[in-house]
């Protein structure tokens, strides 16, 4: 089979889907790597790397898709929503594409895929079983984002991060506050514990205190007297309005406290929950940094900015300056550390390629697979939306 990597469109996106070190490895399991040229070099991979280790180099994107069975990328369909329509006029009948989608958050675009007769697999939905979890896209990327964003609080925060005790005076440890206890979250909490901060962290999900706890951080908790917060695969599951409200005022109390604000719950294929409103923010000491980790799907402060057009930029990234706090969307983080995010991801995907062709779902693709991995995976085949979760999204 042959497999294309192609050079990633989507603004400011610099990984790549498979680097050099793992051509050898698809060549192993039978498979030749054609690579679209410059698609490695966002991520400091040039193209004779690719070469020594094996992979053909074509010149155009159109060469790629054109004579590839099967398309590698990062961000493609729902995840590249602005420049995917171009690309799904050169896929084919039969060919396979895998990669970040939004399949749940932006499906429409499935349906498009779906007609066009693309067999599709979704990053998003690897299920989160032990046999997965080296497949785990998201969790890598999420770790990725986690470590960035408290270096980007950190060059933000007019302060210091550790405890000082100098001749002049002893400067107090800044106050991190990470909202959010998953693998972002966590890595958030851990890195600015490393620098030296007093961190404090919160999460829906009471049973999440064992892990922020282990991370060096003060677990905050807020009664919601909710029956269930959290929704299969560890996720967390939507409030209601009332208990979203009702979090907000408890939540509030603690956030105009701190120094930096850094957020990251989510719930997948809905719109980022609403947790710090204008009204808290304009109680933030000045200087305060948020870091907000949602801004794709909407945020989950009231005004963090989400259009790198229309916003003022730093470092690339969205920022708005409301009364001397400083909100930043931080849009795409693992792109702004390519080399590690891609030698994460491209081993992520590599996992996954190697066992669909090992329960031969490229072969024979299933969607009543019995298989979790491959039938879970699977959007798109035989020209319809095949994933009962997708399909539900779409209707």
């Amino acid at each position: 089979m042959r497999i294309g990597v192609l050079r990633e469109r989507y603004p400011s996106e610099r990984r790549v889907a498979v680097v050099p070190n793992h051509v050898e490895l698809y060549r192993k399991l039978g498979h030749e790597v054609l690579l679209e040229t410059g698609a490695g070099e966002g991520a400091f991979f040039p193209d004779n790397a690719y070469t020594e280790a094996g992979a053909q180099v074509l010149p155009s994107h159109e060469a790629v898709i054109d004579q590839a069975d099967l398309i590698l990328a990062v961000r493609t369909g729902g995840a590249n929503p602005l420049l995917f329509p171009n690309d799904l006029s050169l896929l084919r009948e039969g060919q396979i594409l895998i990669g970040f989608m939004e399949p749940l958050y932006r499906p429409q675009y499935m349906a498009q895929l779906a007609e066009r007769g693309v067999t599709a697999f979704a990053m998003e939905l690897i299920p989160r079983i032990t046999r997965a979890q080296n497949m785990d896209a998201l969790s890598s990327m999420a770790t990725v984002a986690g470590y960035k964003a408290v270096l980007l609080a950190g060059s933000l925060l007019p302060s210091m991060f550790p405890l000082l005790m100098t001749a002049a005076g002893t400067i107090s440890p800044a106050r991190v506050f990470v909202i959010g206890a998953g693998v972002a979250g966590l890595q958030a909490m851990a890195t600015a514990k490393r620098l030296g901060a007093s961190v404090e962290g919160y999460d829906v999900r009471p049973a999440t205190r064992d892990q922020v706890e282990s991370v060096g951080a003060k677990f905050i908790e807020i009664s919601l007297e909710v029956e269930q917060a959290e929704a299969s695969g560890g996720y967390a599951r939507a409030l209601e309005e009332e208990t979203l409200q009702r979090q907000q005022q408890l939540l509030g109390e603690h956030l105009i406290r701190q120094e930096v604000i850094i957020t990251t719950a989510a719930v997948p294929g809905k719109r980022a929950p609403l947790l710090i409103p204008q009204s808290v923010v304009e109680q933030m000491r000045p200087g305060t940094v948020i870091i907000d980790l949602t801004a794709e799907y909407g945020g989950n402060c009231e005004l963090t900015p989400s259009d790198p057009d229309q916003s003022e930029r730093i470092f690339g990234l969205p920022v708005r300056y409301h009364r001397n706090v400083i909100i930043v969307g931080a849009m795409n983080l693992p792109a702004t550390v390519p080399t590690d995010a891609s030698l994460l991801y491209s081993r992520n995907l590599y996992n996954l390629v190697a066992h669909l062709s090992k329960v031969n779902m490229f072969t024979s693709p299933d969607p009543n697979h019995e298989d979790p991995i491959a039938r879970e995976t699977l959007v798109t085949f035989g020209g319809q939306v095949v994933n009962e979760r997708v399909r539900s999204a779409l209707n």
